[in-house]
């Protein structure tokens, strides 16, 4: 018995395994490592690489292009559909998809969480936490660079020639039409386009003013880090899907709806930014994300017969990137979709009935990939 209490860790034998005895890391370790899952069928993850290619791409280019493209004449209700749904998408994926992920690879349960320095603490929301500051101050100093830049508030020129526009155009008196709320200023209206009236309303600026483009690189900064975190995670599940073993059939498909989820999110939050017009940035930013995940499945066919994403190794490094992930989705979704877009936005709209289908979007989309969590 004492000569089986000094067994190192290498010479566990998981068919002789006394309970009241074994150090429960072995088990642990023993049942999550696993191997070499890649079962074949290359040809259909080939296929797969490719689907999730264009559905990706397409999903979030659309918000982008229907926005603009105004020749299309997208109808207004499925554009704010497909940029509320994905801010809820966004949200749900910092929760289900990307922080309970990371508990399952160096949580308290799992065999790193108990071997050394990972038992002392629970790292996952730790990393999540680290991210989240990190991203704050990013944003912050951002925020402080674009107020150094471009002034802490719209110039009195801007203003007044703002104020001697609609002046002319309605044949009044020039008076004060700039409104500030909670300390942000916006535009007058522009009554010569109902277009651009309609356009304010949705927080949206096609102009040039100093104003504008502080806006620009606040919205855009942040608009990057959210990028960059749901790259992050694609990489992650494109190695998954191409060394995936009889769990693709199922992964397969729950990761196309995924990725074009994402992807809706991520281009209904690109085509808010007021980019100009001839500007080929947003499908550059587009192309970014639908390459991510396939790029990542060639990574892991490549790596097939020797990527076990069962190792420790494999655990440490996805349980890492999951967590800091998880930290920089829970702040963009949380901080710069929905409370910059519901609750400190002055020119939020103010029709109820379109205020609660914007709210019921943002439930739908979080609903939806929190469900498909239970697959993927």
């Amino acid at each position: 018995m004492a000569d089986e209490l000094e067994m190192p860790m290498e010479a566990f034998d998981p068919e002789r395994v006394n309970l009241t005895t074994a150090d429960p890391r072995d088990i642990i370790c023993f049942l999550s490592e696993g191997g070499i899952e890649y079962d074949g069928r290359l040809g259909i993850r080939i296929a797969a690489l490719f689907v999730i290619l264009v559905t990706s791409t397409i999903c979030t280019v659309f918000p982008v292009i229907a926005r603009r493209s105004p020749r299309l004449k997208v109808p207004t209700v499925i554009y704010l559909f497909a940029r509320y749904f994905g801010a809820g998408v966004i949200v749900a994926t910092a929760f289900i998809h990307l922080l309970a992920p990371a508990y399952d690879a160096i949580g308290p349960a799992t065999c790193v969480g108990m071997t050394g320095g990972w038992a002392t603490y629970a790292w996952p929301p730790a990393f999540a936490l680290v991210s989240v500051m990190v991203i704050f101050l990013v944003d912050v100093v951002a925020e402080r660079y674009a107020e150094v830049k471009f002034g802490s508030d719209m110039p009195a020129g801007a203003i007044a020639a703002g104020e001697r526009t609609e002046a002319a155009v309605a044949g009044e008196a020039t008076s004060s039409r700039v409104t500030s709320m909670a300390g942000f200023a916006y535009k007058p209206k522009d009554m010569r386009s109902g277009s651009k009236e309609a356009a304010a309303e949705e927080g949206y600026s096609d102009g040039d003013s100093v104003y504008d483009r502080r806006e620009f690189y606040s919205q855009f900064s942040a608009f990057l880090i959210l990028e960059f975190g749901v790259i992050f995670h694609s990489i992650i599940i494109g190695l998954a899907l191409g060394v995936a073993g009889e769990e693709f059939n199922t992964l397969f498909p729950v990761l196309v709806f995924h990725q074009s989820f994402e992807g809706l999110g991520i281009g209904a939050r690109m085509s808010a930014l007021p980019f100009k017009p001839h500007s080929k940035l947003p499908y550059l930013l587009c192309a970014a994300y639908g390459l991510s995940t396939p790029i990542a499945i060639a990574i892991g066919l490549g790596l097939r017969n020797t990527y076990n994403p069962g190792s420790y190794t494999a655990n440490v490094v996805a349980g890492i990137l999951d967590s800091l992930s998880a930290g920089i989705l829970m702040y963009t979704g949380l901080v710069e979709l929905l409370a910059r877009d519901f609750l400190f936005d002055p020119k939020r709209t103010r029709d109820g009935g379109r205020l609660a289908f914007m709210l019921a979007c943002t439930i739908l989309g979080a609903g939806l990939m929190a469900l498909l969590g239970k697959w993927a």
